[in-house]
C-alpha cells in the first residue's frame, strides 16, 4: 500500500484551479497575523520552519543545531504541544532539553526564567508576533514549493516571497538543486543556503545482504526510501502511510504477515518506531540517522555570526 501525494500539490492542474480563490483566506490569516506586535525576548531565539506542508528535514535540522551549540552554550528545543506529533516530541527530548507548550511565547519566556542562552524552535516561522533572532526556512530539494500556490490550493503555508524576512534556507534530500536556489537568491540576494542529507548511523545493525520491507509515516517517504537505496538495502516491498500515522494493531499485523510470506526483514524511521507501542515493536528495526550538511564548518560560522 502507498499513500499517494495528492498531484495537485505539485503541478498546476483543474483541481488546484478550482481551490485557487481559496487561498484568498490563507493569505488573509497570514496577513492579519503580521499586524500583530512583535514580542522580542532576551533569550537568543533561532526559528526552523518551513513554508511547505510538511517533509522537509526541520526536525533533524534543530537536533543538529542543538548539537552543535550545546558545546558552547546553554540550549533548549521549543516545540508546540501538537497531540499528533508525540513522535517527534519524543525525538527532540532523546537529544535535548525540551520544553513543550501550548504557546510558543510562553515556551520562550519559560526558557528564558530558566536562564538557557538559545531556545532553538522547531517550527513556527509563520508565528509573525515573534522576533525571532535567526529564521531558517527548510526546503525539500525535490519538491521545493511544488506548484507554488497556498494552501489548499497547493502546499504553502505562505509565500515564497517571505524568505525575504529569512537569515537561511536549507535544502534537504540526495538531489542539488541549482535552479531553485537560484530563484531563492532573486528574491533575498543576502540570505545563506546550505545542503544537507540524510545519513544513517546504525548501519551495522543491518544485513544487507537481506531482502527488506520498508514502511513509514512521513511527510516525505521518497526522501526515506532514497536514503535506504543510497546505503545499499535491497527494498522489495514498501508501505507509506500520511505524516504523523498512528498505526493500528491491524496495520503492523499485515506488514509482519507480508515480510514473513517473503522473507523480509522489516525496517522503519526512527520517528514511527518511536510511535510504536512496545507490543507491536517485535521484530521491527529502525534506521537512527544524521543530517549531514554539506561545509558544516562554514554553517557553524554563520550561526556564532548571528547570535
Amino acid at each position: 500500500m502507498k499513500i499517494k501525494r495528492p498531484i495537485y500539490l505539485d503541478t498546476v492542474n483543474l483541481i488546484s484551479i478550482i481551490l485557487l480563490p481559496l487561498t484568498f483566506f490563507t493569505f488573509l490569516f497570514n496577513y492579519l497575523k503580521k499586524l500583530s506586535p512583535k514580542v522580542k525576548f532576551k533569550v537568543k531565539t533561532i526559528c526552523v520552519g518551513n513554508i511547505y506542508l510538511g517533509g522537509t528535514g526541520k526536525t533533524p535540522l534543530v537536533i543538529k543545531i542543538n548539537s552543535i551549540l550545546k558545546k558552547k552554550y546553554k540550549t533548549t528545543i521549543i516545540k508546540k504541544n501538537y497531540v499528533d506529533q508525540k513522535d517527534e516530541q519524543k525525538i527532540l527530548k532523546k537529544n535535548g532539553n525540551l520544553l513543550c507548550f501550548k504557546n510558543r511565547d510562553i515556551a520562550i519566556k519559560t526558557a528564558e526564567n530558566k536562564n538557557f542562552d538559545i531556545a532553538i524552535c522547531d517550527d513556527g516561522l509563520q508565528e509573525k508576533k515573534i522576533n525571532y533572532d535567526l529564521s531558517i526556512a527548510c526546503f525539500n530539494s525535490t519538491h521545493t514549493i511544488g506548484n507554488g500556490f497556498l494552501i489548499p490550493a497547493g502546499p504553502l503555508r505562505e509565500s515564497l516571497f517571505e524568505i525575504r524576512n529569512y537569515d537561511a534556507v536549507f535544502l534537504n534530500g540526495e538531489k542539488k538543486n541549482i535552479k531553485f536556489q537560484n530563484k531563492i537568491k532573486k528574491i533575498n540576494k543576502n540570505i545563506k543556503i546550505f545542503y544537507a542529507n540524510y545519513k544513517p548511523t546504525n548501519l551495522k545493525s543491518f544485513n544487507l545482504k537481506k531482502n527488506y520491507l520498508i514502511f513509514c509515516g512521513l511527510g516525505n517517504p521518497e526522501e526515506f526510501e532514497k536514503t535506504l537505496i543510497k546505503y545499499k538495502f535491497k527494498i522489495k516491498e514498501k508501505k507509506f502511510f500520511p505524516d504523523h500515522y498512528n498505526f493500528s494493531n491491524k496495520d503492523i499485523n499485515e506488514i509482519k504477515s507480508l515480510a514473513k510470506e517473503k522473507r523480509l526483514e522489516i525496517v522503519t524511521s526512527e520517528k514511527d518506531y518511536l510511535r510504536l507501542d512496545n507490543s507491536k515493536k517485535k521484530n521491527i528495526k529502525f534506521i537512527k540517522v544524521d543530517l549531514k550538511i554539506s561545509n558544516q564548518e562554514k554553517f557553524e560560522s554563520f550561526l556564532n555570526k548571528n547570535l
